[in-house]
């Protein structure tokens, strides 16, 4: 899109009421094939590309503790080798029409994105080598060993740092038994027993046609979106029945607290407890609320107490990921050794009087502001439009999504807030994990 374009938007957001707007930011198309996909597409002409997105609910939560780091092996040897060409060939073709092919992996989904340009010649090439890679990967066997050397060095690797070690610890203790704990690449004893076999049973289970979101926006008419689409899916097999759900994320017990001894120069502390789904009624409120708490950076409540009053740590965070199911709230930090129990107390009680109170009047307004005033960054360019077209497909979000996405935002309440931040989050009930130099015992 234009700068003349993003111009007029900034200006009509700086305008806009609570009221639905006269006019569709993002105009959504959106129909299901004969096949089962289903398809999204925003039409845009303003630049010579077009981006597509091919995504299935093949995250690494299909995985067990036995099978973990299969999703992960699957999704990245799709492209290593796929209709009879070599990795090597595929991305020749490729970069000879300056295309551009990444995967997209998390505890939800999996998929491909392709960028290229819309002109007939080399949107035929790129498209061509997205759909080899969908319909037709090879696994091939010497690809499928080379990987999971290459994986199992970077996970001993990752071992040794504090921060790997206490994301780790803080997922086990958060989600338990649930394969949203599990590491998305996998682990070091379950790695090396995944087979060919594996790799190709996981992608003939969840690359299903009727599973499948593609999301298109770019340089071509709904009709050849549709024909995209049909390409891209054709060849897959539809499933036997529904998708099955995840496990539901269950609330913790009672409080946990892990102190694990790690040579670094400061101690990492994660604090947290399950939070919320993407299609949560409670969404807005968390979201606009955690900007006061301690997402809004050096304008938030926990950078204020522990770096700005006490100077206990150069930065300090909180978010809530949302999932199909509920993901992580999460708080975080790095301090000196001798400032650990010190700095963990604060980012308690920090958290413990937000929750009692909510934010203050003017808190919230600044909040409402700065996220409705960066809303337009949200969307400044094309990819970023398309990474929303494919979340607003996979979960199910209303077409109007972004339409109402600053609306929403400037509809928030303090009670509302307030009742969301107490309906949801226990402070006496949070994991708590200390990754660092451990003081001696007295």
């Amino acid at each position: 899109m234009n700068a003349r374009f993003f111009s007029l938007l900034a200006g009509a957001l700086a305008c806009l009421l609570p009221l639905r707007s006269a006019w569709a930011l993002l105009p959504i198309q959106h129909w299901t094939l004969d096949n089962g996909a289903r398809v999204y597409f925003v039409e845009n002409r303003a630049l010579p590309m077009i981006d597509v997105s091919v995504d299935f609910p093949a995250g690494h939560a299909r995985d067990s503790r036995a099978t973990s780091g299969t999703a992960n092996l699957a999704i990245g040897l799709m492209r290593m080798g796929a209709g009879g060409l070599s990795e090597s060939e595929l991305s020749a073709r490729l970069a000879d029409v300056g295309a551009q092919m990444s995967t997209r992996f998390d505890p939800d989904r999996s998929g491909y994105q392709l960028r290229t340009l819309s002109s007939p010649a080399e949107r035929e090439q790129a498209v061509g080598v997205l759909a080899r890679v969908l319909l037709e990967p090879a696994f091939p066997e010497p690809v499928l060993s080379r990987e999971k050397e290459r994986l199992l060095a970077g996970l001993r690797e990752a071992d040794t740092k504090p921060e790997t070690t206490a994301e780790r610890a803080f997922a086990a203790a958060l989600f338990r038994d649930h394969p949203y704990g599990l590491r998305a690449a996998g682990e070091l004893d379950s790695v090396p027993r995944i087979t060919r076999d594996d790799v190709i049973a996981f992608y003939r289970r969840w690359m299903r046609s009727d599973w499948a979101v593609v999301a298109i926006m770019g340089d071509l008419s709904r009709a050849d979106a549709d024909a995209l689409a049909r390409r891209l899916t054709a060849g897959l097999p539809r499933a036997d029945g529904p998708l099955p759900a995840l496990a539901p994320v269950t609330p913790l017990p009672a409080a946990a607290e892990r102190r694990i001894p790690h040579p670094a120069s400061q101690s990492h502390i994660l604090v947290g407890q399950p939070g919320l789904r993407r299609n949560d009624p409670d969404y807005f409120p968390l979201f606009v609320g955690n900007y006061v708490l301690g997402g809004g950076g050096f304008a938030s409540r926990l950078v204020d107490e522990v770096r700005q009053k006490r100077g206990l740590a150069y930065s300090s965070y909180s978010y809530f990921a949302p999932y199909a199911e509920l993901g992580p709230f999460q708080m975080g930090l790095q301090t000196k050794k001798e400032q650990a129990d010190e700095a963990l107390a604060v980012v308690r009680e920090t958290l413990a009087r937000f929750v009692r109170e909510g934010p203050t009047e003017k808190e919230l307004e600044a909040a409402r502001s700065n996220l409705v005033g960066g809303f337009p960054l949200r969307i400044d360019s094309n990819r970023k439009i398309h990474d929303y077209l494919g979340t607003i497909g996979f979960y199910h979000l209303p077409l109007d999504y972004l339409d109402q996405f600053v609306p929403a935002i400037e509809a928030v309440t303090v009670e509302q807030v307030r009742d969301a931040f107490r309906r949801r989050l226990d402070p006496g009930r949070m994991v708590t994990v200390v990754v660092g130099p451990q003081p001696p015992k007295p």
